[in-house]
Parts: C-alpha cells; sequence; structure tokens
C-alpha cells in the first residue's frame, strides 16, 4: 500500500468519524430537550393537579353550602322563620312541650324508646302541643353527618304530614333502627327509607322518597339546627313546657321512664 493510500484511508476514517460524533451529538441535544420538555410539563401537571387538589379542598362540603344557602325549602305544617317552628297538636291544647332532640343522641333514642308512645297519646288526646327543635351537633362530636341527613328525612316526613313526622321519628330512634352513636348509619339514604318502609304513610311514598334522595330539605335541617344552637339548650333530650324546664323533681335530668315524665308533666302543666 502507498503512503499516499495509507494517508487517504486514515482521513477518511477521521472524516467518518467525525460525522458519527456529530450525528450522536445531535441525537444527544434532542434527547436532552426531549427529557427537558417532558420534566417541565409533568412538573406543570403535578403543579395543576395539586392546585386542583387544593382548590377542590378548600371548596365549602355540601352540608356547608347548605348551612350558608339564603334560600330555604321547609316542609308544609311548618312555620316561623326557614320554617323552623315545628308545632304539632290540637289548637284546643294550652300549654305547649318544647322537645329538643339530635336523630344520633342515643338518650334521645332511650327517652323515645321508653316516652314516646305516650307523647304521642298525649298529643292525641289534646293534653298539650308539642314543639319539635332538632339539632346536629353530635355530628360535630362523633364526625358524620347522620345528624343533619337523618333532620332532612323528617322534613321530608313532616312535608307528609305530621303524623308522619311523629311516626317516623319513633321508628327512627326505634330499637330495630337507631345505630350506635358511633356509626353513621343515618349518613345513608337508603338506610333512611328503609326505616321509613315501617312507616304506613311512608312506605313507597315517591315524593318522601324523592325528598330524601335530593336533600330536599337540607337546607332547611341546617336552619333548623341553628336554632337549636340559638336556643341555649346545651343538651338533649332536653324538655319544655312554655319554656321552663320539664326535669325530675330535685334534678336537671330529664324523665326517663313513663311514671317519672307523666310526674313532671303533670307538675308542669299545673305551674
Amino acid at each position: 500500500m502507498s503512503a499516499r493510500n495509507s494517508h487517504a484511508n486514515k482521513a477518511a476514517a477521521r472524516e467518518r468519524l467525525r460525522e458519527e460524533r456529530e450525528r450522536q451529538a445531535k441525537k444527544d441535544r434532542a434527547r436532552r430537550r426531549l427529557i427537558v420538555g417532558v420534566s417541565a410539563v409533568a412538573v406543570l401537571a403535578a403543579a395543576g393537579g395539586i392546585g386542583f387538589a387544593v382548590v377542590q379542598s378548600n371548596k365549602p362540603s355540601h352540608w356547608e353550602s347548605a348551612a350558608e344557602a339564603k334560600t330555604v325549602t321547609a316542609p308544609k305544617n311548618t312555620s316561623g322563620t326557614n320554617g323552623t317552628t315545628v308545632v304539632i297538636g290540637k289548637d284546643s291544647a294550652k300549654k305547649t312541650l318544647e322537645l329538643y332532640e339530635d336523630p344520633r343522641c342515643p338518650v334521645c333514642a332511650t327517652f323515645e324508646q321508653a316516652v314516646g308512645s305516650t307523647v304521642e297519646k298525649d298529643v292525641e288526646a289534646g293534653k298539650y302541643k308539642i314543639r319539635y327543635v332538632g339539632a346536629t351537633f353530635i355530628d360535630n362530636g362523633i364526625p358524620g353527618v347522620g345528624s343533619k341527613n337523618a333532620l332532612s328525612a323528617l322534613g321530608a316526613a313532616l312535608d307528609v304530614g305530621p303524623e308522619a313526622f311523629l311516626k317516623y321519628k319513633s321508628a327512627l330512634y326505634s330499637a330495630e333502627f337507631h345505630p350506635e352513636e358511633k356509626n353513621d348509619k343515618f349518613a345513608e339514604d337508603s338506610y333512611l327509607l328503609k326505616v321509613a318502609d315501617s312507616v304506613p304513610a311512608l312506605k313507597g311514598n315517591a315524593e318522601f322518597r324523592k325528598n330524601v334522595e335530593d336533600g330536599t330539605f337540607d337546607v332547611w335541617a341546617m336552619k333548623m339546627s341553628e336554632a337549636f344552637d340559638a336556643s341555649g339548650v346545651r343538651g338533649t333530650p332536653t324538655l319544655k313546657m312554655d319554656g321552663k324546664p320539664v326535669t325530675v323533681q330535685g334534678t336537671d335530668n330529664p324523665p326517663m321512664t313513663v311514671a317519672e315524665f307523666d310526674t313532671a308533666i303533670d307538675a308542669a302543666l299545673k305551674a
């Protein structure tokens, strides 16, 4: 091989090597640009996701929105501001028993199971009216929404009629259906409707079902809860006759048996 050919071959090899290196450098630059671009998109996507999550977490819950709502759809058979005055009984009854209860309250369930039927009989007989005031504070103490949801469903029952309301309230507090305090079963519409099936006026009632599932009276329930908070009452069940506490004589305790209740009510009616 001549020196000339040797030099030419080496020069050609060096040129091919140079061209290969340039092609590789271009590929490397393109790859880096792609990685940077993808990373930027990922960062933006992550930031967007975080932003969306922050926005979503800062949005008020359904019940918070209901509490802030200005427009109230109140059930039939109500009166007063936002329909939060619920009085049931004969017009001829001269006195009114105020009954403060929270749907999830276990002591309210004990009271209703023992004394509820006596209250209903007294109201039917015209002995006194009852004014019902619903509370939802247990949802705060034991996180949940069952008190609020059940109060809204009670509004749907009241919309059907006072008797349906009383029977449904009795069913919600019954030994069969009232859950343990920590069990937020009343948060489930399906469970509230199951309880309603035990009340003839509500079983198969399409309008009642729709009002429960649509939350028609959710805002009303929150306004009722506000009325309870404004009353100054701090525990349930609380009973008052025309504003004066009805308790077991010599104590601050509500009457929890029929005998205690009858004694306390007779004294209150004579006062």
